[in-house]
This record gives C-alpha cells, sequence and structure tokens, in this order.
C-alpha cells in the first residue's frame, strides 16, 4: 500500500479559492459568460492612464472584479492584466504600487497555479523582492517606535506586506524554478520577524508569514536548514503553540498555531539543544493540537449558514464598486461578505491541520533506495533463473517471501482517536460540490469544503495505512467497528456521487483517494468484511476504466481483501475470477501496467495462502492453478522489462522480482498439496 504523497504541485491548502474549470475553455466563452465585460475595457485603458488616481482606480476594480467572479478573471487574464498590474509595481506613485499588489495577492489566491505561473513567468519576482528589505526596515522602525507613524500609515504597511507574503507564498508552489527563485531572496529572517512580534502585530501578515514559512519548509532543505540554524526560531514556534486560543472556533488564531505546528513538522527533528528535542512533535504537540480544531466545526451546519447568508446578500441592494468617483478602497466587504469569509476561514484552518495531520498519520517511513544502487547493476539473464515449475514437486514453501512486518509503534496507539472526527469530516453537504457545469452559489466555500472532504481521506488514507503495517492487535480483533467505518465510508461515497463532466473534478479527487481508504480499512480488518455485490461492481468497473495505474492497484488491492471474508464463497469466486482474467495467458498479454498486474499476482497468492479456508473450494474447483502455471511466462517478461533507471525504477524491479519469486514458489507450494 501507498501513502497519499505530497507532490509539490497538489500541496497547497487553497489550490483555488474561485474554481473555474465548470467553465468552457477559451476567451469568446469567458466574454459570454461574464456579466462585466463592459467594465474590463476601461480597466485596461485607465492602467495605463497619465492620472494616477485612474491606476488606483484600475487596480482596485480588478480586486473588485474578480471577486467570486472566474469568468470575469478569466477575461482579464486574457487581455494580460496580469503583465499590467506587474508594470505597476513599478508605479512612481506609492498608492498604485500597493493597490497594484493587492491585486496580484487576489488573482493569485483566487485563481490558483496557472496564474501564479503566468506572473514568475513575466518576472514578477524582480520587483517583489526589492519590497522586502524596504518593509523589514519600516517593521523594525514601528517594533521600535511605534508613535512615529500614525495608525493609518501603519495599517496600510501591514496590509502591503500581507498581500508582499502572500504572493510569495503561492508563488513558492508554483514551480520548483519559482521555489529556487525564492530561495535566493533568503526569506527566513524577514518571515520569522513577522513571528517573532506575533504579539504587537495585526494578525494578518503574521499569519500570512506563518503560511509562507511552513510552504517554504515542506521538503525544502535551505529553508528547513535556515530556520533549524537558530534555536530563536524554534523557540518563537513553541511559543505559538503553546499560547493556542483556548476558543478553537478563533480562525486566525488558531490557524496561527496551528502553521506554527506544521513548520515545527516540516523541520524535525529539532537539533539540540534546544528543549524540544526531547519531544515527540507528531505525539507532543500536533495530534494534541489539532484534535480540537478538527472536530470544532460542523459541516452541514456551516453549508446551512452559509446558504442563508448568500440569499440575505442576494436581497441587499448593491453597491456599486467601479464608480471612478469616491473609488472604494479594495478591502471594502459588507457585512454579510464579512461574515462569510469568517466562516471559510474556520474551513480553512480545519482543512490546513488536516494537511498537517496527514503527515502526522504516515507514521512508517517510504522505501528510500540511493540513485547509487542503480548504477553499474548489470541485467541477469532472467530466462534461466526461475526453473519449470512443471519440472519440480518438491515442497518449496520457505521460497516464498515471508514478511512478519515491524511492531506495534507508540504513535499508532494514538492514531485510533482520530478515525470518529475524520470520519464526520468525509460526508458531503449540500455546498459540498458545484452542480454540473454551473458554479457554486457560493465558490469559496465549495472550493474549502471539497479541499476538507479529500484532506480527511487523505488523513484516513495514511492511518489506515500506518495501523495495517504497524500490527494494532487491539483494533483489528474489533471486527464491529471495522465494518462500521467500511459501511460509513461507503455511505460518504454515495452522496459524493460519480457525476462527471467540467467542474467535477472534486468528485474524482475524492474517490481517487477513498479507494486508499478502503483498502486500508480491508487490510485492518482483512477477513471481517463481506463482499458486497454492488460494490464489488463498482471496484471492478472503476478498475477497468481507470487510466491511472495507482488507482487501479487500489481497486484491486481492496478486492483482494473482500475476497478473504471466509464464509462468501460466491463473492470469493466473482472476485477471483475477475483478478485471473486479468492475468497474462500462454497466447495474450495482459492488458494492464506492469504494477497493478504485479498486485493481481501479489494478491491471488495472498488470498489462496491458506488451503484450509472455506473459499480455497474455488481455488480447486476452478481450476485456478492451471491459470497462474499459464501466467508465469507473461509475468515474467514483464518483470524483465522493468527499466530499473526510470525514477522509482529500481524499487519496482525489486518488488517484481519478489512477486515472480512468490508465484513460483506458490504454483510449487500448492501442488504438492495435492488437493
Amino acid at each position: 500500500m501507498g501513502k497519499a504523497q505530497k507532490k509539490r504541485a497538489m500541496r497547497r491548502h487553497n489550490p483555488m479559492r474561485v474554481p473555474d474549470s465548470h467553465l468552457p475553455n477559451g476567451l469568446a466563452s469567458a466574454s459570454q459568460t461574464s456579466s462585466k465585460t463592459e467594465a474590463v475595457l476601461p480597466i485596461m485603458q485607465k492602467m495605463e492612464s497619465p492620472d494616477a488616481p485612474e491606476r488606483k482606480w484600475a487596480c482596485v476594480a480588478v480586486s473588485n472584479l474578480i471577486q467570486n467572479d472566474p469568468s470575469t478573471r478569466r477575461l482579464l487574464q486574457g487581455k494580460n492584466i496580469v503583465g499590467a498590474l506587474i508594470t505597476r509595481l513599478t508605479d512612481s506613485e506609492e498608492e498604485v504600487v500597493i493597490e497594484a499588489t493587492g491585486a496580484l495577492r487576489n488573482l493569485c489566491i483566487d485563481g490558483g497555479y496557472d496564474i501564479c505561473a503566468e506572473m514568475y513567468n513575466k518576472n514578477i519576482l524582480v520587483p517583489l523582492k526589492t519590497f522586502v528589505p524596504k518593509v523589514s526596515a519600516t517593521l523594525s522602525q514601528f517594533l521600535e517606535s511605534p508613535r512615529t507613524a500614525p495608525e493609518n500609515v501603519q495599517k496600510v504597511v501591514y496590509e502591503f506586506a500581507d498581500n508582499v507574503i502572500t504572493t510569495l507564498w503561492c508563488l513558492s508552489e508554483t514551480s520548483n524554478k519559482a521555489l529556487t527563485a525564492i530561495n535566493e531572496i533568503q526569506l527566513i529572517p524577514f518571515l520569522m520577524s513577522f513571528l517573532a512580534a506575533h504579539d504587537k502585530l495585526p494578525v494578518l501578515p503574521v499569519v500570512s508569514a506563518a503560511q509562507c514559512l511552513y510552504v517554504l519548509t515542506d521538503d525544502n532543505v535551505p529553508a528547513i536548514t535556515d530556520v533549524k540554524s537558530d534555536a530563536g526560531y524554534i523557540s518563537c514556534l513553541m511559543s505559538i503553540v503553546r499560547s493556542q486560543p483556548k476558543n478553537p472556533s478563533d480562525a486566525r488564531l488558531m490557524t496561527l498555531c496551528v502553521l506554527a505546528a506544521g513548520i515545527l513538522r516540516n523541520i524535525s527533528p529539532i537539533p539540540p539543544p534546544a528543549a524540544t528535542t526531547l519531544l515527540d512533535i507528531d505525539k507532543d504537540i500536533v495530534l494534541p493540537l489539532l484534535l480540537p480544531v478538527i472536530s470544532s466545526v460542523a459541516l452541514p451546519e456551516v453549508s446551512k449558514v452559509v446558504m442563508e447568508l448568500v440569499g440575505r446578500e442576494a436581497a441587499e441592494p448593491q453597491i456599486e464598486k467601479l464608480s471612478l468617483k469616491n473609488a472604494p478602497k479594495s478591502d471594502h466587504k459588507t457585512s454579510t461578505e464579512l461574515e462569510l469569509e469568517m466562516l471559510e476561514g474556520k474551513l480553512r484552518t480545519v482543512q490546513l491541520a488536516l494537511e498537517v495531520l496527514t503527515g502526522a498519520c504516515a507514521t512508517l517511513p517510504d522505501p528510500e533506495v540511493a540513485e547509487s544502487e542503480d548504477d553499474g547493476v548489470e541485467e541477469e539473464d532472467e530466462t534461466d533463473d526461475i526453473e519449470d515449475v512443471t519440472d519440480i514437486e518438491d515442497d518449496t514453501e520457505q521460497d516464498m517471501v515471508i514478511d512478519h512486518g515491524p511492531s506495534e509503534s507508540p504513535l499508532s496507539t494514538l492514531l485510533p482517536t482520530l478515525i470518529s472526527p475524520l470520519l464526520a469530516l468525509i460526508h458531503p453537504t449540500t455546498l459540498s460540490f458545484p452542480p454540473l457545469a454551473a458554479q457554486s452559489i457560493h465558490p469559496p466555500t465549495t472550493s474549502a469544503l471539497s479541499a476538507i472532504h479529500v484532506s480527511a481521506f487523505e488523513c484516513l488514507n495514511n492511518l489506515f495505512l500506518s495501523l495495517a503495517t504497524t500490527g494494532n492487535k487491539s483494533i483489528s480483533a474489533d471486527k464491529e467497528s471495522g465494518n462500521k467505518v467500511w459501511n460509513e465510508v461507503w455511505s460518504a461515497l454515495r452522496l459524493v456521487g460519480i457525476e462527471t463532466g467540467l467542474g467535477q473534478e472534486r468528485r474524482r479527487d475524492v474517490w481517487e483517494v477513498a479507494i486508499g481508504v478502503l483498502w486500508g480499512i480491508g487490510n485492518v480488518w482483512k477477513g471481517a468484511i463481506e463482499p458486497n455485490e454492488g460494490q464489488v461492481r463498482l471496484l471492478m468497473q472503476l478498475s477497468n476504466h481507470g487510466s491511472d495505474p495507482m488507482l487501479q492497484i487500489k481497486c484491486i488491492g481492496t478486492l483482494e481483501c473482500l475476497a478473504q471474508f471466509p464464509g462468501s464463497i460466491e463473492g470469493n469466486k466473482a472476485i477471483s475470477d475477475y483478478l485471473l482474467s486479468l492475468l497474462p495467458s500462454e497466447t495474450a498479454s495482459s492488458s494492464l501496467e506492469t504494477e497493478p498486474l504485479l498486485q493481481v499476482v501479489s494478491a491471488l497468492i495472498d488470498i489462496y495462502s491458506d488451503e484450509d479456508m472455506p473459499y480455497d473450494i474455488n481455488f480447486r474447483q476452478g481450476g485456478y492453478l492451471q491459470r497462474l502455471v499459464a501466467s508465469i511466462d507473461g509475468v515474467r517478461r514483464a518483470v524483465k522489462g522493468i527499466n530499473r533507471r526510470t525514477k522509482g525504477g529500481y524499487e519496482v524491479k525489486r518488488r517484481g522480482e519478489e512477486v515472480r519469486d512468490n508465484l513460483v514458489g506458490f504454483i510449487k507450494y500448492r501442488r504438492n498439496l495435492k488437493l
């Protein structure tokens, strides 16, 4: 079983606040679906105006126009709004620079990776990095002499700092090139200065600094080294964790604590002589802090309140936000918008906590094979390394590779406390997914809710993987709980549905992760979950129609677990016949790629490794042994074709050789039984 790996392109807790995948591609479709098409041209014209107030107005108007409006955002993007705003970052008027930074920040947050990539390619980092020392110097001045600047001036500076930091945070997740360039700016002292003064500064720029630091320390050695090299930084992070608010619903302060815990996780192990060195970060900090956070919201209640607020907002008279006369500030929000933003903040805090917990639940290291091991390895002649099974009748049970598994870890005894609160977060609400080919009534809430569902499933995936591998016997012995968890996951998946089409990508994401959860549950409670015909059929369909080999592996692994329910001979037969149909034969190769094929072979060996099971009658009466014998040459060819020098190829090759040898040993073993 594989963990839910965090890829750089997918780890952001807010990948797209206002999704636009429900819209057809093309500028023409954006023009047709936007209700503000006529406002775009004046904005682009005024962006280049010689009059500074008009340039400022244009920057403010961008922020207002794109709010919850992906079609207008696309339309503006097609008119090169990104390039125009980046140009305004070097404007001669400070107010224009400030508003341009705010508009770019909002585009990053709402638009996700595509816009961030465009910004990076158009050299946004050149002007951005000049702002860092200026903000740093001003911040030092404010902290040393708070009365040197009026409150409204300080407010502008802090908002500007928040915009700069948030943009850098988003850009750092765009690509490895962008991350490398941001590493060269050496932001760690700048970001830590905000965290060090968290009790003296507004919470918003402090949280943004923590967000940026959390992202930069995720599998990024230069940033990790910089944070670990200063004991004061570690002490600061610990003080933030310990200052957690008593009320978990205090979203911004709670988010700061969650981020501090996440940063400590990212940089662990903590080097001595810090006192934190003696702590188990996951057991002593992460789980106690984050369990109350993920239990602090009821998603159906949040969904209900949001729907009421959106209805109220629709009934309120709309304020014209684009009048050049009396142009509003870019942060102008109604009371309803502020309430919606507060609820979204709570949801994002929960989602962030789930992201940190997902790492904590992966208590086992991934197999790592040094690249050097691939060098100088000669391809052996595999035509002679497997003896013909038709000629050997001796008992070779010892030839099979036995994995006894590691002993139970201390953390695995704490993980079960997460199961119930995580299950509460996988059930979709009315707003969890958008209607088919349409936009949600409140896209930010829908984006946050669907992200929570995916993250909760990812956390459960790692949790059950850890429980299955560390062998928590008290958990696996409770078969009633296993069936309850299994049924609850399927209950949630029925609500998710299998709709496809524009805008429904999150439903697919949920299914892809959830199959891994089902596989994990099946492994923890192997032999305790009775195969349900409808569920089995759906798993087979997903395997057959999926183009992702990893999804096929998960489906096959889940079916393998279901086939081992002792009392279901018919269920076992249906699953085994399906798995056998995926094997190569003497006349045809398998339709599967190599890794799913290895999973099929391993599954059949596992299912029929105990000839005393009631369902073993299927193996004997169905001629399964002969079908396995017929697959040997095809399996051998598939293993021989694995290239060790491709990414991950060494590990796949090693597993392939192990499965191939186990297949031969298993056939010999079954023949010697003479059943």
